[in-house]
């Protein structure tokens, strides 16, 4: 029965790292596409990238509108 909860959980939690990459990847593209300016799009686009959980959640806030 461990090993049954074990790969339940190894699937659930791809799953939900599958669905994270392409929250962030929207968020991404989302930035590169807003009127924003050239600077400002590559910082959103590196705060996202190496600080993914606390960049979307300041870009949320603070991000590029449009």
């Amino acid at each position: 029965m461990d090993s049954l909860f074990s790969s339940v959980g190894n699937v659930f939690g791809g799953l939900l790292s599958l669905i994270w990459v392409i929250i962030v990847i929207l968020a991404i593209i989302s930035v590169a596409k807003s009127g924003a300016g050239t600077l400002a799009k590559v910082f959103w686009i590196i705060v996202l990238v190496f600080f993914p959980l606390v960049g979307l959640i300041i870009w949320y806030l603070f991000g590029p509108r449009g």
